[in-house]
């Protein structure tokens, strides 16, 4: 008898964990070795009150520091905590404007992080200011947050040029056994008011032809219970 229970309680361990996963499941529209249309990826685009990072260099350092914003203690944001660094960032106003050194107001907003760093980096050699620079950008503190019916909600920093939607779930330690993985939002702020896209992940179809497949600055991802 005692046998037989563990058995039973064994095998309704075993179909509960079966369900839940399948409730769970990602993409169960694609298959092995099958083929899906697959999203365009799209950067991060710079928007007025971003920061970011330029640094400038050379093989003449003296000459380079010119364009470099001293160095100062500050903080970054790094996966959802804060930590204090040195940091040296321009604040991009609402006109989409940074002041940089020497040169003066430069329209960044729209920007990537790619097209910014060839842009100062062309703009000092046409000048004659500085013919052998190295541009390197980072983004300072571009974040999206994730809430809902995840393992780890938060704020996340978004140190890479694209950050899909997966991504985001992933950061926040997948969803819960309550979270409906057929029905998460992307809240996001366009053309000055805020947007509510909702994305199947369970389907493959929803997911990659989604709008926010690919997610920006300070979109919220928030997963809905079952």
């Amino acid at each position: 008898m005692n046998k037989n229970l563990i058995i039973l309680v064994f095998a309704l361990a075993v179909l509960c964990s079966c369900g839940a996963s399948g409730r769970m499941a990602y993409v169960r529209d694609l298959w092995p070795d099958s083929v899906g249309c697959a999203a365009e990826l799209t950067e991060i685009r710079l928007q007025p009150y971003d920061k970011v990072s330029i640094v400038v260099s050379s093989r003449d350092p003296q000459l380079s520091a010119l364009f470099n914003l001293p160095v100062v203690a500050g903080s970054v944001a790094d996966g959802d905590t804060i930590g204090g660094r040195g940091l040296s960032a321009y604040t991009i106003s609402r006109e989409g404007d940074i002041d940089f050194p020497v040169v003066g107001r430069m329209h960044v907003a729209g920007l990537t992080r790619d097209s910014l760093a060839r842009y100062v980096k062309r703009t000092l050699a046409d000048r004659q200011l500085l013919a052998d620079g190295v541009v390197t950008v980072e983004f300072a503190n571009l974040s999206l947050s994730v809430l809902g019916e995840v393992r780890r909600p938060g704020r996340f920093a978004i140190t890479r040029d694209c950050v899909t939607i997966l991504d985001a779930i992933g950061m926040a330690g997948d969803l819960t056994d309550r979270g409906d993985s057929r029905k998460v939002v992307v809240i996001r702020r366009e053309g000055g008011r805020q947007r509510a896209y909702t994305v199947d992940l369970s389907s493959a179809r929803s997911l990659y032809s989604s709008p926010v497949f690919c997610l920006r600055q300070n979109d919220v991802v928030y997963v809905s219970p079952r």
